[in-house]
This record gives structure tokens, C-alpha cells and sequence, in this order.
């Protein structure tokens, strides 16, 4: 009896603390992200603005309101995302669908902001957990669904076609590439039959091509080639590539000090956003990039073995897919400064400046606590 009580103690405990480690991580993760912003954008704040804080200040109000998420999300039992899941699926589609309506911002010949007054949204960030949610549920419901094509791979894979065709046409390649291996990646998870996802490989890979053979302007074949060679175009299309190259290289082994960039003066666009793991390698060398990587990794750890003693199977592959979410985003954002895959326009999680994406994790990692809270290992 006296080790049933302790064991029920143990479980107790755990409800209360959940994954102490996962949580410095994520809070030491936004710290180093709010250091960074600062010291990346120091100067295309002060050639926007005229003010060198405008972004630090932003960051630092989304990074506290995405502590407050965190903390809502982690304290919120998960169970409650199983019941809304259809319907946080089917807000996500209109939110994607409002983009083509006067609602729609467009930066940059891209309309991917939901815009009223100074308010704005990235429906494709808010897709990105919803169709984690709904994913979960759907495979949750019945284990043995993935086994089936036409009851549990067909619908998903329909699914896919949805988000990729609606995200595509803002246009934004990256977020819908993310979208369909998050949930490609939870079929997996789940039971997917290894042929069937080599398949779906193909022909993702295949879809990919011919969208941009089918391209008459040569936008998207550009987009795909032009990290093969970005000094064939130096001027154009290959700048911001050459200019992270310049800042990785020049970076060294333990780099040119924090805050000393010359690339943030004004010649790597957009430092503070998809790449400043440039301006980090720059600054804090071979070493800093490292410590940072060994970091994710072991998020991605934490992360797995949340999903891995998850109390069900709802719990596992949400977790998963937040895991695959962090994982994938990770590997594009870091393979893009290297010149290793085409520009995707894809954040650094965590670290790079964002309110949209930043409160997107901070929210789901406070749900991946929740689920920890509730496993009794």
C-alpha cells in the first residue's frame, strides 16, 4: 500500500512540474533570440525607423505575450484540442481563404498577412498547429486508420493538396513544404507504410518540379535554382545567399564578436529575420552555431521523448508533430544560409524576429508541457 501511495505521489508531481528541462531551453532559446534581434537589426531599424530599438522593443512585447501563451497552454489540459480539432481545422482554411480578399496584405509581391490596422496575422503560421491538431485527432480515433488508403492516407493526403494549393498561391513554397511534411511526417508517426511514403516523396518531388516547369515567368524554377549557383546572378536573385555566405565565412571559429557584424550594416537583407543565423556565425563564429544546434537537438530530444510517454495516443502525435514542426523548420532555415537548398523564407524557431511565428511555438511547446505534465515517467 505504502508503494502504491508513492507512486500515485510520483505521477502527482509530475502533473504539477512537467518537463523542467524542455522549458529552460525554450525560455534560454527566446532570451538568445531577443539578443540577436537586437544586434542583427540595429541598423535596418535605424535606416527604417530612425529609431535602433524598434525591433528589440517589438520582440520583447511578442516575446512576453508568448510566455503568457506558454504558460496558458501548459496549465490547459491538451484533451480539450481533441474536441475542437475540426473546428480549429476549418478556421485555419478560411483564415488561408481571407487572404484573397481586400483583408490581404501584400509586402514584398507576397500576400501572406491578414491585416486590420496596425493588426496583423500569418494564417499560414496559425495552419501549421491546427492541422497538427486535427492530424492527431484524425489518427487518434481509430489506430488502424493509416493502414487503410482510401479511409486513413487518401483524406490526409487530399488534405495536403488543400493547404499546399491555398498556400502556394500567396505564393509561399516554404510554409506549404513545412505543412505537408508535418503531416506526412505524423502518418509516419502513426503507421504509415514506408512505401507509401516513399511514394508520397516522389510525388511530392514531382509536383515541386512541375510547378515550376509549368511556370511561364521562370519565377519558381528561379527560385529552386538559383542557390546551385547565387554568384551566376550576384546582383539578383543570388544577393542575399552571397551575403550570408560573407557573414558565415567571415565569421571564423569563434567569430568577430557580438554585435560587430558588417553584414547587418545594411548589406544582408532582412538580417533580424530568416537569416540571422548568419549574422550568429558572423558574430559568435563556428562555435556559437554549434552550441545553437546542439541546443535544437536537444529540444528535439526533450521533445521526442514527450511523444514517445505520451498517456495516449492523441498526446503522441501531437507531440510529434510539434517535434517534426521544430525539427523541419530548423533543418530548412539552416540549410537556406548555407546556400544547401533554395531560399524558403522560413524562421529560425524561437530565435528569429517574428510575432506571428514566435507565439506559433512558444503556444505549442507550451502544449507539448502539458502533455508531459500528464505522463507518469
Amino acid at each position: 500500500m505504502a508503494k502504491k501511495a508513492k507512486k500515485k505521489k510520483t505521477k502527482k508531481t509530475r502533473m504539477k512540474s512537467g518537463d523542467f528541462l524542455l522549458t529552460i531551453l525554450v525560455l534560454a532559446f527566446v532570451v538568445f533570440g531577443i539578443i540577436m534581434v537586437f544586434s542583427a537589426s540595429y541598423y535596418s531599424s535605424i535606416s527604417e525607423t530612425g529609431d535602433p530599438y524598434t525591433y528589440l522593443k517589438d520582440h520583447i512585447v511578442w516575446a512576453l505575450l508568448g510566455a503568457a501563451l506558454m504558460l496558458i497552454t501548459a496549465l490547459l489540459d491538451y484533451h480539450i484540442y481533441e474536441k475542437l480539432a475540426p473546428l480549429l481545422l476549418a478556421a485555419s482554411l478560411i483564415l488561408l481563404g481571407l487572404l484573397f480578399t481586400p483583408l490581404g496584405v501584400t509586402r514584398n509581391y507576397a500576400t501572406r498577412w491578414l491585416g486590420v490596422g496596425d493588426f496583423t496575422l500569418m494564417p499560414g503560421e496559425v495552419a501549421k498547429i491546427c492541422a497538427i491538431l486535427f492530424v492527431a485527432w484524425f489518427l487518434s480515433r481509430d489506430s488502424k486508420r493509416i493502414r487503410s488508403f482510401f479511409k486513413g492516407v487518401l483524406p490526409l493526403l487530399l488534405l495536403c493538396g488543400i493547404y499546399f494549393g491555398l498556400i502556394i498561391m500567396q505564393p509561399n513554397l516554404s510554409t506549404a513544404i513545412t505543412i505537408c511534411a508535418i503531416i506526412i511526417g505524423m502518418m509516419f508517426v502513426a503507421g504509415l507504410n514506408i512505401l507509401y511514403l516513399i511514394t508520397i516523396g516522389m510525388l511530392g518531388g514531382g509536383g515541386i518540379l512541375a510547378l515550376a516547369l509549368a511556370d511561364e515567368e521562370g519565377y519558381w524554377m528561379k527560385r529552386i535554382t538559383s542557390f546551385l549557383d547565387p554568384f551566376q546572378d550576384p546582383l539578383g536573385s543570388g544577393w542575399q545567399v552571397i551575403q550570408s555566405l560573407l557573414a558565415l565565412g567571415s565569421g571564423g571559429l569563434f567569430g568577430v564578436g557580438l554585435g560587430k557584424s558588417i553584414q547587418k550594416t545594411l548589406y544582408l537583407p532582412e538580417p533580424q529575420n530568416d537569416f540571422i543565423f548568419s549574422i550568429i556565425g558572423e558574430e559568435l563564429g563556428f562555435i556559437g552555431c554549434l552550441v545553437l544546434i546542439v541546443g535544437y537537438l536537444i529540444l528535439i530530444w526533450r521533445s521526442s521523448h514527450i511523444a514517445l510517454n505520451a498517456p495516449d495516443l492523441f498526446g503522441t502525435l501531437t507531440a510529434a508533430g510539434i517535434t517534426i514542426m521544430l525539427a523541419v523548420q530548423v533543418i530548412l532555415n539552416i540549410a537556406v544560409v548555407t546556400s544547401s537548398m533554395p531560399p524558403t523564407g522560413i524562421t529560425l524557431p524561437f530565435i528569429s524576429y517574428g510575432g506571428n511565428a514566435l507565439l506559433l511555438f512558444m503556444g505549442s511547446f507550451g502544449i507539448l508541457l502539458n502533455i508531459s505534465r500528464h505522463s507518469a515517467l
